[in-house]
Protein backbone atom coordinates (compact mmCIF):
# COMPACT_ATOMS: atom_id res chain seq x y z
CA UNK A 1 0.00 0.00 0.00
CA UNK A 2 2.56 2.26 -0.72
CA UNK A 3 0.03 4.15 -3.16
CA UNK A 4 -1.33 6.57 -1.68
CA UNK A 5 -3.52 8.48 -4.66
CA UNK A 6 -6.55 7.01 -6.91
CA UNK A 7 -9.12 8.69 -9.05
CA UNK A 8 -11.58 7.03 -7.03
CA UNK A 9 -12.11 5.58 -3.02
CA UNK A 10 -14.92 3.65 -2.59
CA UNK A 11 -15.50 3.17 1.59
CA UNK A 12 -17.48 -0.05 2.31
CA UNK A 13 -17.69 -3.65 0.46
CA UNK A 14 -21.18 -4.74 1.11
CA UNK A 15 -24.32 -4.01 -1.17
CA UNK A 16 -23.59 -0.77 -2.36
CA UNK A 17 -19.40 -0.54 -2.48
CA UNK A 18 -19.38 -3.67 -4.45
CA UNK A 19 -21.36 -2.05 -6.90
CA UNK A 20 -19.65 0.62 -6.63
CA UNK A 21 -16.22 -1.11 -6.86
CA UNK A 22 -17.33 -2.96 -9.94
CA UNK A 23 -18.64 -0.01 -11.96
CA UNK A 24 -16.02 2.41 -11.28
CA UNK A 25 -13.41 0.21 -12.20
CA UNK A 26 -15.29 -1.33 -14.91
CA UNK A 27 -14.94 2.18 -16.43
CA UNK A 28 -11.13 2.54 -16.05
CA UNK A 29 -10.78 4.54 -12.80
CA UNK A 30 -8.57 3.35 -10.41
CA UNK A 31 -10.15 2.39 -7.18
CA UNK A 32 -9.10 2.00 -3.68
CA UNK A 33 -11.65 0.05 -1.63
CA UNK A 34 -11.54 0.59 1.90
CA UNK A 35 -12.58 -2.49 4.41
CA UNK A 36 -12.95 -1.62 8.26
CA UNK A 37 -13.37 -5.56 8.39
CA UNK A 38 -11.10 -8.23 8.03
CA UNK A 39 -10.75 -10.15 4.42
CA UNK A 40 -13.33 -12.48 3.69
CA UNK A 41 -12.94 -14.65 0.28
CA UNK A 42 -15.18 -16.19 -1.85
CA UNK A 43 -15.64 -19.38 -1.44
CA UNK A 44 -12.59 -20.20 1.25
CA UNK A 45 -13.54 -18.46 3.80
CA UNK A 46 -16.94 -19.85 4.72
CA UNK A 47 -16.10 -22.02 7.07
CA UNK A 48 -19.34 -23.59 8.36
CA UNK A 49 -21.24 -23.67 4.66
CA UNK A 50 -20.70 -27.72 4.35
CA UNK A 51 -21.17 -28.43 8.41
CA UNK A 52 -23.97 -30.34 9.73
CA UNK A 53 -26.42 -29.50 12.61
CA UNK A 54 -24.51 -32.63 14.69
CA UNK A 55 -20.97 -30.70 13.67
CA UNK A 56 -22.19 -28.11 16.16
CA UNK A 57 -21.86 -28.21 19.24
CA UNK A 58 -25.33 -27.36 21.19
CA UNK A 59 -27.01 -28.19 18.02
CA UNK A 60 -25.69 -24.32 17.04
CA UNK A 61 -26.83 -22.16 19.58
CA UNK A 62 -25.08 -20.06 21.37
CA UNK A 63 -23.74 -20.12 25.00
CA UNK A 64 -24.20 -17.83 27.77
CA UNK A 65 -21.04 -16.62 27.29
CA UNK A 66 -21.75 -16.11 23.65
CA UNK A 67 -24.21 -13.97 24.03
CA UNK A 68 -22.43 -11.95 26.71
CA UNK A 69 -20.25 -10.38 23.70
CA UNK A 70 -23.08 -10.42 21.32
CA UNK A 71 -26.41 -9.66 23.34
CA UNK A 72 -27.51 -6.90 21.18
CA UNK A 73 -26.99 -8.95 17.58
CA UNK A 74 -28.71 -11.53 19.20
CA UNK A 75 -31.67 -9.71 19.57
CA UNK A 76 -33.15 -10.94 16.48
CA UNK A 77 -33.03 -14.50 17.66
CA UNK A 78 -31.15 -15.76 14.71
CA UNK A 79 -28.11 -13.80 13.54
CA UNK A 80 -25.83 -15.43 16.86
CA UNK A 81 -26.47 -18.95 15.82
CA UNK A 82 -23.16 -20.81 15.33
CA UNK A 83 -23.49 -21.30 12.05
CA UNK A 84 -23.16 -17.80 10.78
CA UNK A 85 -22.41 -15.73 14.38
CA UNK A 86 -18.93 -15.21 13.17
CA UNK A 87 -20.70 -12.64 9.96
CA UNK A 88 -22.04 -10.82 13.10
CA UNK A 89 -19.87 -8.36 14.97
CA UNK A 90 -19.36 -8.51 18.89
CA UNK A 91 -20.96 -6.07 20.87
CA UNK A 92 -18.47 -5.19 23.40
CA UNK A 93 -15.72 -4.24 20.64
CA UNK A 94 -18.52 -2.71 18.42
CA UNK A 95 -20.74 -0.60 21.20
CA UNK A 96 -23.08 1.73 20.61
CA UNK A 97 -26.02 3.73 22.64
CA UNK A 98 -29.46 4.04 23.31
CA UNK A 99 -31.80 6.71 24.13
CA UNK A 100 -34.61 4.46 22.98
CA UNK A 101 -33.96 0.66 22.45
CA UNK A 102 -32.12 0.45 18.50
CA UNK A 103 -31.51 -2.97 16.97
CA UNK A 104 -28.21 -2.22 14.97
CA UNK A 105 -27.24 -5.35 13.09
CA UNK A 106 -23.92 -5.36 11.74
CA UNK A 107 -20.94 -7.35 9.72
CA UNK A 108 -17.67 -5.93 9.13
CA UNK A 109 -16.20 -8.02 6.70
CA UNK A 110 -15.11 -7.55 2.99
CA UNK A 111 -18.52 -8.38 1.68
CA UNK A 112 -20.48 -6.58 4.69
CA UNK A 113 -23.79 -7.55 5.34
CA UNK A 114 -24.30 -9.03 1.64
CA UNK A 115 -23.34 -11.89 2.92
CA UNK A 116 -25.84 -12.24 5.40
CA UNK A 117 -29.06 -10.84 3.78
CA UNK A 118 -32.28 -11.84 2.88
CA UNK A 119 -31.97 -11.15 -0.58
CA UNK A 120 -35.35 -10.16 -0.90
CA UNK A 121 -35.13 -7.80 -4.11
CA UNK A 122 -38.37 -5.33 -5.05
CA UNK A 123 -38.59 -2.24 -6.94
CA UNK A 124 -39.72 1.05 -5.85
CA UNK A 125 -42.65 2.37 -7.85
CA UNK A 126 -43.84 6.42 -8.62
CA UNK A 127 -46.35 5.27 -5.66
CA UNK A 128 -43.17 5.52 -3.20
CA UNK A 129 -41.30 7.91 -5.23
CA UNK A 130 -44.05 10.74 -5.44
CA UNK A 131 -45.78 9.61 -1.74
CA UNK A 132 -44.04 12.37 0.30
CA UNK A 133 -45.43 15.10 -2.40
CA UNK A 134 -48.63 13.65 -2.16
CA UNK A 135 -48.97 13.51 1.40
CA UNK A 136 -47.14 16.50 2.88
CA UNK A 137 -44.50 14.24 4.91
CA UNK A 138 -40.77 15.43 4.98
CA UNK A 139 -39.59 16.44 1.65
CA UNK A 140 -40.04 15.28 -2.20
CA UNK A 141 -37.56 12.42 -3.57
CA UNK A 142 -35.71 14.31 -6.57
CA UNK A 143 -35.94 10.97 -8.61
CA UNK A 144 -39.16 9.14 -10.03
CA UNK A 145 -39.25 5.22 -11.04
CA UNK A 146 -38.39 6.26 -14.53
CA UNK A 147 -34.94 7.84 -13.67
CA UNK A 148 -34.23 4.40 -11.70
CA UNK A 149 -35.88 2.15 -14.26
CA UNK A 150 -33.19 1.23 -16.37
CA UNK A 151 -30.88 1.03 -13.79
CA UNK A 152 -33.32 -1.42 -12.15
CA UNK A 153 -33.09 -3.67 -15.28
CA UNK A 154 -29.26 -3.15 -15.27
CA UNK A 155 -28.65 -4.82 -12.25
CA UNK A 156 -31.31 -7.34 -12.07
CA UNK A 157 -29.57 -8.60 -15.36
CA UNK A 158 -26.24 -8.99 -14.21
CA UNK A 159 -27.38 -10.57 -10.39
CA UNK A 160 -29.56 -12.32 -11.27
CA UNK A 161 -33.59 -12.48 -9.58
CA UNK A 162 -36.13 -14.95 -9.90
CA UNK A 163 -39.60 -13.91 -9.79
CA UNK A 164 -42.62 -13.70 -11.16
CA UNK A 165 -43.98 -10.27 -13.44
CA UNK A 166 -47.25 -9.16 -12.13
CA UNK A 167 -48.52 -6.18 -14.21
CA UNK A 168 -48.64 -4.30 -10.68
CA UNK A 169 -48.26 -0.48 -10.57
CA UNK A 170 -47.40 -0.71 -7.06
CA UNK A 171 -44.84 -3.23 -7.33
CA UNK A 172 -43.01 -3.00 -11.08
CA UNK A 173 -42.04 -5.60 -13.10
CA UNK A 174 -38.51 -7.14 -13.61
CA UNK A 175 -35.91 -8.71 -15.54
CA UNK A 176 -36.20 -12.20 -13.73
CA UNK A 177 -34.92 -15.36 -14.07
CA UNK A 178 -37.75 -18.46 -13.80
CA UNK A 179 -39.53 -18.53 -10.47
CA UNK A 180 -38.70 -20.76 -7.71
CA UNK A 181 -42.33 -22.84 -6.98
CA UNK A 182 -44.61 -22.67 -4.41
CA UNK A 183 -46.07 -25.37 -1.98
CA UNK A 184 -49.80 -27.20 -2.35
CA UNK A 185 -50.71 -24.71 0.54
CA UNK A 186 -49.50 -21.73 -0.69
CA UNK A 187 -50.82 -22.34 -4.46
CA UNK A 188 -53.99 -23.02 -2.14
CA UNK A 189 -54.04 -19.48 -0.29
CA UNK A 190 -52.99 -17.76 -3.73
CA UNK A 191 -56.23 -19.51 -5.17
CA UNK A 192 -58.15 -18.55 -2.39
CA UNK A 193 -57.03 -14.80 -2.34
CA UNK A 194 -57.42 -14.29 -5.97
CA UNK A 195 -61.13 -15.98 -5.31
CA UNK A 196 -62.13 -13.73 -2.74
CA UNK A 197 -60.50 -10.36 -3.45
CA UNK A 198 -59.70 -7.98 -6.45
CA UNK A 199 -57.30 -5.48 -4.76
CA UNK A 200 -54.19 -8.62 -3.88
CA UNK A 201 -52.28 -11.53 -5.57
CA UNK A 202 -50.04 -13.72 -3.61
CA UNK A 203 -46.47 -14.56 -5.66
CA UNK A 204 -43.24 -16.50 -4.94
CA UNK A 205 -40.88 -14.27 -3.55
CA UNK A 206 -38.54 -11.89 -6.00
CA UNK A 207 -35.20 -12.90 -4.58
CA UNK A 208 -31.38 -12.65 -5.93
CA UNK A 209 -30.63 -16.44 -6.54
CA UNK A 210 -29.84 -18.07 -9.70
CA UNK A 211 -32.47 -20.59 -10.69
CA UNK A 212 -31.32 -21.17 -14.52
CA UNK A 213 -27.94 -20.35 -16.25
CA UNK A 214 -25.10 -18.39 -14.71
CA UNK A 215 -24.38 -15.06 -14.23
CA UNK A 216 -21.28 -12.90 -14.19
CA UNK A 217 -18.67 -13.49 -10.96
CA UNK A 218 -16.56 -16.02 -9.21
CA UNK A 219 -18.35 -19.61 -10.28
CA UNK A 220 -21.89 -18.81 -9.53
CA UNK A 221 -24.17 -21.49 -10.92
CA UNK A 222 -27.67 -22.28 -10.00
CA UNK A 223 -29.24 -22.03 -6.57
CA UNK A 224 -28.54 -25.75 -4.76
CA UNK A 225 -31.72 -25.25 -2.38
CA UNK A 226 -29.93 -25.78 0.88
CA UNK A 227 -31.33 -23.08 2.78
CA UNK A 228 -27.76 -22.43 4.25
CA UNK A 229 -27.40 -18.98 2.66
CA UNK A 230 -26.38 -16.66 5.88
CA UNK A 231 -22.92 -18.90 6.37
CA UNK A 232 -21.78 -18.07 2.91
CA UNK A 233 -22.81 -19.64 -0.63
CA UNK A 234 -19.61 -21.59 -2.13
CA UNK A 235 -21.96 -21.74 -5.50
CA UNK A 236 -22.70 -17.66 -5.29
CA UNK A 237 -25.96 -18.80 -6.31
CA UNK A 238 -27.08 -15.81 -4.46
CA UNK A 239 -26.02 -12.23 -5.07
CA UNK A 240 -23.18 -11.15 -2.81
CA UNK A 241 -20.13 -8.79 -3.46
CA UNK A 242 -17.93 -11.41 -2.50
CA UNK A 243 -19.13 -14.29 -5.33
CA UNK A 244 -20.35 -10.90 -8.34
CA UNK A 245 -19.12 -7.56 -7.66
CA UNK A 246 -15.98 -7.86 -6.42
CA UNK A 247 -14.22 -10.48 -8.64
CA UNK A 248 -15.79 -8.00 -11.44
CA UNK A 249 -14.01 -4.78 -9.89
CA UNK A 250 -10.63 -7.26 -9.32
CA UNK A 251 -10.66 -8.33 -12.84
CA UNK A 252 -9.77 -5.25 -14.07
CA UNK A 253 -6.79 -4.39 -12.81
CA UNK A 254 -7.91 -1.01 -11.88
CA UNK A 255 -8.95 -2.14 -8.10
CA UNK A 256 -6.81 -2.15 -4.79
CA UNK A 257 -8.79 -3.25 -2.12
CA UNK A 258 -7.45 -2.79 1.40
CA UNK A 259 -9.32 -4.60 4.72
CA UNK A 260 -8.66 -3.53 8.25
CA UNK A 261 -8.97 -0.06 7.24
CA UNK A 262 -11.82 2.41 9.18
CA UNK A 263 -12.26 5.59 7.42
CA UNK A 264 -12.93 8.10 10.20
CA UNK A 265 -13.06 11.54 8.09
CA UNK A 266 -13.31 13.08 4.52
CA UNK A 267 -10.70 15.32 3.80
CA UNK A 268 -12.35 18.82 2.59
CA UNK A 269 -10.76 21.51 0.86
CA UNK A 270 -12.06 24.90 1.55
CA UNK A 271 -10.37 26.79 -1.72
CA UNK A 272 -10.75 24.17 -4.32
CA UNK A 273 -15.02 23.36 -2.94
CA UNK A 274 -14.03 19.66 -3.21
CA UNK A 275 -12.98 16.44 -0.88
CA UNK A 276 -9.42 15.60 -1.26
CA UNK A 277 -9.39 12.10 0.25
CA UNK A 278 -9.85 10.56 3.20
CA UNK A 279 -8.35 9.76 6.19
CA UNK A 280 -7.60 5.78 7.88
CA UNK A 281 -6.87 3.69 11.07
CA UNK A 282 -5.37 0.80 10.37
CA UNK A 283 -8.02 -1.67 12.71
CA UNK A 284 -4.06 -4.09 13.43
CA UNK A 285 -1.02 -1.74 13.65
CA UNK A 286 -3.72 1.42 14.84
CA UNK A 287 -1.41 3.91 12.32
CA UNK A 288 -3.29 6.30 9.93
CA UNK A 289 -3.27 7.24 6.48
CA UNK A 290 -4.16 9.95 4.19
CA UNK A 291 -5.55 8.87 0.59
CA UNK A 292 -6.55 11.01 -2.02
CA UNK A 293 -8.89 10.71 -4.83
CA UNK A 294 -10.76 12.94 -7.19
CA UNK A 295 -14.17 11.33 -6.27
CA UNK A 296 -15.19 9.43 -3.72
CA UNK A 297 -18.17 7.10 -2.77
CA UNK A 298 -19.42 6.28 0.87
CA UNK A 299 -21.19 2.87 0.97
CA UNK A 300 -20.49 2.02 4.66
CA UNK A 301 -24.38 1.46 5.48
CA UNK A 302 -26.52 3.94 6.63
CA UNK A 303 -25.17 4.27 9.88
CA UNK A 304 -21.55 4.24 9.22
CA UNK A 305 -21.48 6.95 6.47
CA UNK A 306 -22.97 8.96 8.40
CA UNK A 307 -20.95 8.67 10.98
CA UNK A 308 -18.16 9.75 8.82
CA UNK A 309 -19.75 12.17 7.42
CA UNK A 310 -20.45 14.01 10.99
CA UNK A 311 -16.90 13.13 11.52
CA UNK A 312 -15.59 15.40 9.13
CA UNK A 313 -15.68 18.90 10.30
CA UNK A 314 -14.11 21.87 8.80
CA UNK A 315 -14.37 25.67 9.25
CA UNK A 316 -17.02 25.19 6.15
CA UNK A 317 -18.68 22.71 7.94
CA UNK A 318 -18.83 22.50 11.43
CA UNK A 319 -21.34 20.03 12.08
CA UNK A 320 -20.31 17.55 9.26
CA UNK A 321 -19.42 18.04 5.91
CA UNK A 322 -22.67 18.45 3.55
CA UNK A 323 -25.03 19.15 6.90
CA UNK A 324 -26.10 22.37 5.86
CA UNK A 325 -29.19 21.44 5.95
CA UNK A 326 -29.24 20.24 9.98
CA UNK A 327 -30.40 16.93 8.36
CA UNK A 328 -27.57 14.67 8.87
CA UNK A 329 -28.22 11.94 10.73
CA UNK A 330 -31.81 12.68 11.16
CA UNK A 331 -35.18 11.02 9.68
CA UNK A 332 -33.54 7.66 10.10
CA UNK A 333 -36.16 4.79 9.35
CA UNK A 334 -36.79 1.23 9.46
CA UNK A 335 -39.32 -0.88 8.14
CA UNK A 336 -42.00 -2.46 11.00
CA UNK A 337 -42.74 -6.34 10.82
CA UNK A 338 -43.54 -9.43 12.32
CA UNK A 339 -47.52 -8.27 12.94
CA UNK A 340 -49.75 -10.88 11.18
CA UNK A 341 -51.07 -14.39 11.71
CA UNK A 342 -50.24 -17.92 11.72
CA UNK A 343 -52.75 -21.06 11.28
CA UNK A 344 -52.19 -24.57 10.25
CA UNK A 345 -54.17 -26.56 7.48
CA UNK A 346 -56.08 -30.01 7.34
CA UNK A 347 -55.49 -30.94 3.57
CA UNK A 348 -52.49 -32.07 1.54
CA UNK A 349 -51.75 -34.10 4.49
CA UNK A 350 -50.43 -37.03 1.52
CA UNK A 351 -48.21 -34.19 0.20
CA UNK A 352 -44.93 -33.18 0.56
CA UNK A 353 -41.96 -31.01 -1.35
CA UNK A 354 -38.41 -31.26 -1.65
CA UNK A 355 -35.54 -29.60 -0.65
CA UNK A 356 -35.75 -26.21 1.35
CA UNK A 357 -36.28 -23.58 -0.56
CA UNK A 358 -34.64 -20.05 0.56
CA UNK A 359 -37.32 -17.86 -0.35
CA UNK A 360 -41.15 -17.34 0.79
CA UNK A 361 -44.62 -16.07 -0.36
CA UNK A 362 -45.04 -12.55 -1.15
CA UNK A 363 -48.49 -10.35 -1.27
CA UNK A 364 -47.81 -7.05 -2.36
CA UNK A 365 -48.81 -3.83 -1.10
CA UNK A 366 -52.64 -2.92 -1.22
CA UNK A 367 -53.33 -0.48 0.86
CA UNK A 368 -53.65 3.42 -0.06
CA UNK A 369 -52.99 2.81 -3.88
CA UNK A 370 -56.21 4.58 -4.46
CA UNK A 371 -60.16 4.22 -4.30
CA UNK A 372 -61.85 1.67 -2.37
CA UNK A 373 -57.60 1.14 -1.03
CA UNK A 374 -57.27 4.02 1.05
CA UNK A 375 -57.45 4.11 4.62
CA UNK A 376 -57.98 7.01 7.16
CA UNK A 377 -56.34 5.11 9.78
CA UNK A 378 -52.85 5.34 8.07
CA UNK A 379 -50.73 6.41 5.50
CA UNK A 380 -48.79 4.35 3.15
CA UNK A 381 -48.55 0.44 3.00
CA UNK A 382 -47.55 -3.01 3.64
CA UNK A 383 -46.79 -6.10 2.41
CA UNK A 384 -46.19 -9.67 3.45
CA UNK A 385 -43.88 -12.52 3.30
CA UNK A 386 -44.11 -15.68 4.67
CA UNK A 387 -44.87 -19.18 3.92
CA UNK A 388 -45.87 -22.83 4.54
CA UNK A 389 -43.64 -25.98 5.91
CA UNK A 390 -44.94 -29.51 7.19
CA UNK A 391 -44.13 -30.46 10.66
CA UNK A 392 -41.98 -33.37 10.15
CA UNK A 393 -40.00 -36.09 12.23
CA UNK A 394 -37.23 -33.54 13.50
CA UNK A 395 -39.77 -31.83 15.58
CA UNK A 396 -40.62 -34.86 17.56
CA UNK A 397 -37.22 -35.82 17.96
CA UNK A 398 -36.62 -32.56 19.57
CA UNK A 399 -39.45 -33.60 22.26
CA UNK A 400 -37.54 -36.57 22.87
CA UNK A 401 -40.25 -39.16 21.22
CA UNK A 402 -39.08 -42.81 20.97
CA UNK A 403 -40.60 -46.45 20.05
CA UNK A 404 -43.69 -46.12 18.23
CA UNK A 405 -44.50 -42.70 18.69
CA UNK A 406 -41.78 -41.98 17.26
CA UNK A 407 -41.97 -44.35 14.11
CA UNK A 408 -45.74 -43.20 13.70
CA UNK A 409 -44.30 -39.25 13.60
CA UNK A 410 -41.91 -40.27 10.83
CA UNK A 411 -44.09 -42.42 8.78
CA UNK A 412 -46.65 -39.20 9.07
CA UNK A 413 -44.95 -36.19 9.46
CA UNK A 414 -47.67 -33.86 10.74
CA UNK A 415 -49.63 -31.24 9.53
CA UNK A 416 -49.08 -27.70 7.25
CA UNK A 417 -48.94 -24.36 8.73
CA UNK A 418 -49.12 -21.00 6.99
CA UNK A 419 -47.86 -17.75 8.76
CA UNK A 420 -48.30 -13.85 6.99
CA UNK A 421 -45.78 -11.59 8.90
CA UNK A 422 -46.16 -7.62 7.45
CA UNK A 423 -43.48 -5.68 6.26
CA UNK A 424 -44.57 -1.75 6.89
CA UNK A 425 -43.58 1.75 5.73
CA UNK A 426 -42.09 3.90 8.41
CA UNK A 427 -42.63 7.61 7.75
CA UNK A 428 -39.09 9.63 8.05
CA UNK A 429 -39.48 11.51 11.06
CA UNK A 430 -36.68 14.63 11.83
CA UNK A 431 -36.78 13.21 15.41
CA UNK A 432 -36.14 9.48 14.67
CA UNK A 433 -32.15 10.55 14.68
CA UNK A 434 -28.77 8.81 15.27
CA UNK A 435 -25.87 11.33 16.53
CA UNK A 436 -22.50 10.83 18.09
CA UNK A 437 -21.07 10.70 21.57
CA UNK A 438 -17.88 12.09 21.93
CA UNK A 439 -17.86 11.63 25.44
CA UNK A 440 -17.78 7.37 24.65
CA UNK A 441 -15.33 6.43 22.64
CA UNK A 442 -14.41 2.82 20.92
CA UNK A 443 -10.95 1.02 21.10
CA UNK A 444 -9.69 3.49 17.83
CA UNK A 445 -10.82 6.78 20.42
CA UNK A 446 -13.64 7.18 17.54
CA UNK A 447 -16.96 8.33 19.20
CA UNK A 448 -20.31 6.07 19.20
CA UNK A 449 -23.34 6.30 17.55
CA UNK A 450 -26.42 7.19 19.71
CA UNK A 451 -29.75 6.04 18.68
CA UNK A 452 -32.68 8.06 19.63
CA UNK A 453 -35.97 6.71 17.41
CA UNK A 454 -39.20 4.94 17.74
CA UNK A 455 -42.38 4.08 15.72
CA UNK A 456 -45.26 6.05 15.98
CA UNK A 457 -49.02 6.61 15.84
CA UNK A 458 -48.55 5.99 12.10
CA UNK A 459 -46.98 2.47 12.17
CA UNK A 460 -48.68 1.45 15.43
CA UNK A 461 -52.49 1.96 13.33
CA UNK A 462 -51.08 0.05 10.40
CA UNK A 463 -49.82 -2.90 12.48
CA UNK A 464 -53.18 -3.43 13.49
CA UNK A 465 -54.54 -3.01 9.42
CA UNK A 466 -51.30 -6.36 9.01
CA UNK A 467 -52.27 -8.45 12.09
CA UNK A 468 -56.57 -7.59 10.85
CA UNK A 469 -56.43 -8.74 7.44
CA UNK A 470 -53.83 -11.73 7.96
CA UNK A 471 -56.30 -13.39 9.84
CA UNK A 472 -59.23 -12.20 7.55
CA UNK A 473 -57.07 -14.03 4.38
CA UNK A 474 -56.69 -16.97 6.66
CA UNK A 475 -59.99 -17.74 7.46
CA UNK A 476 -61.19 -16.95 3.60
CA UNK A 477 -59.11 -19.76 2.80
CA UNK A 478 -59.95 -22.26 5.21
CA UNK A 479 -57.34 -22.51 7.51
CA UNK A 480 -57.69 -23.23 11.00
CA UNK A 481 -56.55 -22.61 14.46
CA UNK A 482 -55.75 -18.86 13.66
CA UNK A 483 -53.78 -17.05 15.95
CA UNK A 484 -52.69 -13.27 15.45
CA UNK A 485 -48.67 -11.99 15.84
CA UNK A 486 -47.92 -8.80 16.73
CA UNK A 487 -44.15 -8.53 18.12
CA UNK A 488 -42.76 -5.00 17.43
CA UNK A 489 -39.30 -5.27 18.49
CA UNK A 490 -37.74 -1.97 17.77
CA UNK A 491 -36.54 -0.19 14.81
CA UNK A 492 -32.99 -1.88 13.59
CA UNK A 493 -34.88 -5.47 13.52
CA UNK A 494 -35.99 -5.13 10.24
CA UNK A 495 -32.11 -4.54 9.21
CA UNK A 496 -33.06 -1.88 6.17
CA UNK A 497 -31.68 0.94 8.28
CA UNK A 498 -31.98 3.69 5.85
CA UNK A 499 -32.12 7.77 5.26
CA UNK A 500 -29.81 9.48 7.69
CA UNK A 501 -28.76 11.47 4.51
CA UNK A 502 -31.42 12.00 2.15
CA UNK A 503 -31.90 13.10 -1.36
CA UNK A 504 -33.76 16.36 -1.84
CA UNK A 505 -34.20 19.12 -4.35
CA UNK A 506 -33.63 21.86 -1.71
CA UNK A 507 -29.98 22.16 0.01
CA UNK A 508 -31.46 23.45 2.72
CA UNK A 509 -33.76 20.46 3.80
CA UNK A 510 -31.39 17.35 2.32
CA UNK A 511 -28.35 16.27 2.44
CA UNK A 512 -27.82 14.69 -1.15
CA UNK A 513 -28.94 15.93 -4.78
CA UNK A 514 -30.93 13.47 -7.42
CA UNK A 515 -26.97 11.81 -8.65
CA UNK A 516 -26.77 11.09 -4.96
CA UNK A 517 -24.16 13.94 -5.02
CA UNK A 518 -23.30 15.47 -1.14
CA UNK A 519 -25.08 19.39 -2.35
CA UNK A 520 -22.23 21.53 -1.37
CA UNK A 521 -19.19 19.06 -2.06
CA UNK A 522 -20.06 17.37 -5.60
CA UNK A 523 -17.14 14.89 -5.20
CA UNK A 524 -18.80 13.00 -2.47
CA UNK A 525 -21.47 10.92 -3.12
CA UNK A 526 -23.40 8.87 -0.83
CA UNK A 527 -25.27 5.81 -2.48
CA UNK A 528 -26.08 3.48 0.56
CA UNK A 529 -29.69 3.69 3.01
CA UNK A 530 -28.41 7.05 4.02
CA UNK A 531 -29.55 8.24 0.79
CA UNK A 532 -33.50 7.46 0.86
CA UNK A 533 -35.89 9.74 1.22
CA UNK A 534 -38.62 7.47 2.28
CA UNK A 535 -38.73 3.59 3.07
CA UNK A 536 -41.70 2.05 1.21
CA UNK A 537 -42.46 -1.26 2.57
CA UNK A 538 -40.15 -3.59 0.04
CA UNK A 539 -36.89 -4.70 1.15
CA UNK A 540 -34.15 -2.21 0.04
CA UNK A 541 -31.06 -3.69 -1.25
CA UNK A 542 -31.90 -3.66 -5.15
CA UNK A 543 -32.94 0.05 -4.94
CA UNK A 544 -29.44 0.42 -3.15
CA UNK A 545 -27.99 -0.87 -5.81
CA UNK A 546 -29.56 0.95 -8.74
CA UNK A 547 -28.62 3.89 -6.93
CA UNK A 548 -25.06 3.17 -6.98
CA UNK A 549 -25.22 2.15 -10.49
CA UNK A 550 -26.68 5.46 -11.92
CA UNK A 551 -24.26 7.30 -9.64
CA UNK A 552 -21.06 6.00 -10.74
CA UNK A 553 -22.33 6.47 -14.26
CA UNK A 554 -22.78 10.02 -13.56
CA UNK A 555 -19.75 10.79 -11.69
CA UNK A 556 -17.96 9.27 -14.42
CA UNK A 557 -19.28 11.31 -17.07
CA UNK A 558 -19.12 14.40 -14.82
CA UNK A 559 -15.05 13.36 -14.34
CA UNK A 560 -14.93 13.11 -18.05
CA UNK A 561 -16.03 16.79 -18.50
CA UNK A 562 -13.77 17.92 -16.05
CA UNK A 563 -17.03 19.18 -13.38
CA UNK A 564 -15.49 17.28 -10.43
Amino acid sequence: MNQTEFDAIVVGTGISGGWAAKELCEKGLKTLVLERGRMVSHPEDYKTANMDPWNFPFGGQPTQEDIKRQEKQNRTGYTTRKTHSHFFVDDLEHPYNEVKRFDWMRGYHVGGRSLMWGRQSYRLSDYDFEANLKDGIAVDWPIRYKDLAPWYDYVESYIGVSGENLGLPQLPDGKFLKPMELNCVEHHLKDAIGEHYKDRLLTIGRTAHITEGTKPGKGRVNCQYRNRCMRGCPYGAYFSSNSSTLPAAEATGNMTLRPNSIVYEVVYDKDLKRATGVRVIDTETSQTYDYKAKIIFLCASAIASTSILMQSKSDRFPNGMGNDSGELGHNLMDHHFKAGAYATFEGFKDQYYKGRRPNGIYIPRFRNLGGETNRKDFLRGYGYQGGASKDNWEDAVAELGYGQELKESIINPGNWSMGLTGFGECLPYHDNKMFLDDTKKDRWGLPTVTFDAEWKANEWAMRKDMVTQAMEMLDKAGFKEIKPMDSPGAPGLGIHEMGTARMGRNPKTSVLNAHNQVHAVPNVFVTDGAAMTSSGCQNPSLTYMALTARAADYAVEQLKKKNL
